[in-house]
């Protein structure tokens, strides 16, 4: 085990014990942070090591399983365990720069393999264990993956792969794979076989694909490691938290707040590995292990919304949602059950949390925050190309996008093999995420929607995020998203698919409240004309994919027809006319 504080461990210290400092001093971070920018830099022996070593005892990882089996592995347990599977990877053959395909679960190998790849200077290519062999086959072409490591009943799953690279399973021997528990005859002393450089690539992700092929985003060494300090200070994690983050393995937000925010903080990583979601045995386990810290996706929040949150009478310190943006009226009643406002931040798989609502801040109703210390922020108009910077200097609306002049450590090296695509997102001095924001007067922004994703319907901008919100509040509505119809007259016209809570049929009546509702609380050009109880399709990571959404309406509204039975119109409602 290697605990000796180096140049990279020192700088990324000072930045770290800096937003700690003034974790509720928003303006002194925002002033005065510095990226550390380390010219060599290893997360597993640069910093996990030495964390290890100056806090051997502390909890790095738990795991509590739903039959109430636990696990529990300390800062010295994980050092010394990753060292031996560094040394048993390179044994197998697995030298600096080799891509290793990773699909496990929630269990303890996942961490093992992921500090032994990071020590040893891997790179790793996360992916979940929803895959199909579809998308397995794409991971191993375009990753050019050398290695895998999966569950055993995973690999199955490979049998239609092609690709000279090496398995190894996890679980029970599986024919033709290596068994991962060989690993624990390994030498337990591992030697680098040289420097890591900072911008050496780490971490190859594939993106959950919402509207094309998944791209390959290229992490390095530093920009996930060392960038996840802006999500510490968002999540307002310390050292010694227990921090409970709900998102699947093989995801960037696993990433974030699984490994990297929650150990740069010196924190614990807390895991409930639970088949299928239950409010009530979440906030009981919560409250048994004394989760500190909390960070789950707008849907797990609905759901958490419809149980008793009195039922948890200790809730955690700090709460956040991401992934997709938060209704206000999820925030509203959990800070009225918990006493605590879940604070919404923003950033995606190629960059960290680039906009939050950090511990300590005012938090104003549907807005992201405010940009994190160590990002500068700037809306673009689509068309005009015209500049609003993020700072409260001025209003507008645009693409959300991140100065170049000033980038942050924490964006992507670019999308791997796709020089074109990273040329178009990185054009003219800025990063374009491809969302839309506006930002009000105190330089707090409020997510509008995907690029793509904003339409026009009788000539009026309409946000779907923000119809969405609205359909939200009512009783019957557990999910909602809002897409053009097209329309004769109107060229579109929102309509919504919505999934129902317990207890409310998909028929006429429920359809005339929504609207009712709809009538009573958008703007008339914004009002929902169109309506359909069904479930939504969604990306094996947990996105609503509108884009098919959008389809459907151009197929089903080809020649203005609804669809038979399933469509419910605003103007077959003549009840509600004002």
């Amino acid at each position: 085990m290697t605990s000796e504080p180096t140049v990279g461990t020192e700088m990324v210290r000072a930045a770290r014990e800096f937003l700690l400092r003034n974790r509720t001093d928003f303006d002194v971070a925002v002033r005065d942070f510095r990226w550390p920018r380390p010219e060599h830099f290893n997360f597993g022996l640069d910093w996990f090591d030495v964390i290890a070593a100056e806090h051997p005892d502390r909890p790095a990882l738990k795991i509590v399983e739903e039959d109430g089996r636990s696990g529990s592995w300390t800062y010295a347990q994980l050092s010394a365990r990753s060292d031996q599977m560094a040394a048993w990877l390179h044994e197998l053959g697995v030298r600096r720069g080799m891509r290793v395909i990773l699909m496990l679960g929630n269990q303890v190998e996942l961490w093992e393999v992921i500090l032994g790849a990071i020590k040893l200077g891997a790179v790793l290519i996360p992916a979940s264990t929803l895959l199909a062999t579809s998308d397995l086959r794409d991971r191993v072409e375009r990753g050019r993956a050398s290695f895998v490591i999966a569950r055993d009943v995973d690999t199955p799953k490979f049998v239609g792969v092609d690709g000279d690279f090496v398995r190894i399973a996890v679980g029970q021997p599986v024919d033709g794979w290596i068994p991962y528990t060989d690993s624990i005859s390994a030498a337990t002393v591992f030697t680098p076989d040289g420097v890591t450089r900072a911008d050496d690539i780490l971490l190859l992700y594939f993106t959950s694909g919402t509207t094309a092929l998944p791209k390959l985003v290229a992490h390095s060494h530093t920009s996930y490691p060392i960038g996840h300090l802006s999500t510490m200070y968002w999540i307002g994690l310390q050292p010694g938290d227990v921090h409970l983050n709900i998102s699947s393995p093989g995801w960037a937000k696993h990433a974030w707040s699984n490994v990297f925010a929650p150990w740069i903080a010196g924190a614990t990583v807390f895991l409930y590995n639970y088949g299928r979601f239950n409010a009530a045995e979440l906030m009981r386990v919560m409250a048994e292990h004394e989760v500190t810290t909390f960070c789950a996706p707008p849907t797990v929040w609905r759901m958490l919304i419809q149980a008793d949150l009195s039922a948890l009478t200790t809730p955690p310190r700090e709460v956040v949602g991401a992934g997709e943006p938060l209704n206000p009226e999820v925030i509203d009643q959990v800070r009225q059950a918990w006493g605590v406002t879940i604070r919404d931040g923003f950033g995606q798989t190629e960059t960290t949390l680039a906009i939050g609502n950090s511990p300590g801040q005012p938090v104003k109703e549907g807005s992201m925050g405010r940009p994190m210390p160590g990002f500068t922020v700037a809306l673009v108009d689509t068309v005009t190309g015209a500049v609003t910077p993020v700072d409260g200097s001025a209003v507008g609306e645009g693409e959300i996008c991140l100065d170049l002049s000033r980038r942050p450590v924490s964006l992507m090296a670019g999308y791997h093999g796709d020089d074109d695509r990273t040329a178009e997102v990185m054009a003219d001095g800025y990063y374009h995420t491809g969302d839309v924001g506006s930002v009000d007067s105190d330089g707090y922004v409020t997510y509008v929607g995907r690029a793509d994703d904003v339409f026009k319907a009788s000539d009026y901008r309409i946000s779907p995020f923000e119809l969405e919100s609205v359909l939200l509040e009512h009783e019957s509505v557990a999910e909602a998203a809002v897409v053009p119809s097209p329309d004769p007259l109107r060229l579109a016209v929102p309509k919504a698919y919505v999934v129902l809570t317990d207890g409310f049929p998909p028929d006429r009546e429920t359809a005339a409240a929504i609207f009712r509702y709809s009538l009573e609380h958008l703007s008339p050009h914004k009002r929902i004309r169109r309506l359909e109880f069904a479930e939504l399709p969604k990306t094996i990571s947990g996105k609503i994919r509108r884009v098919e959404l959008r389809g459907r309406e151009d197929l089903i509204h080809a020649v203005g027809a609804a669809a038979p039975g399933a469509e419910f119109r605003l103007e077959d409602f003549p009840e509600l006319r004002s």
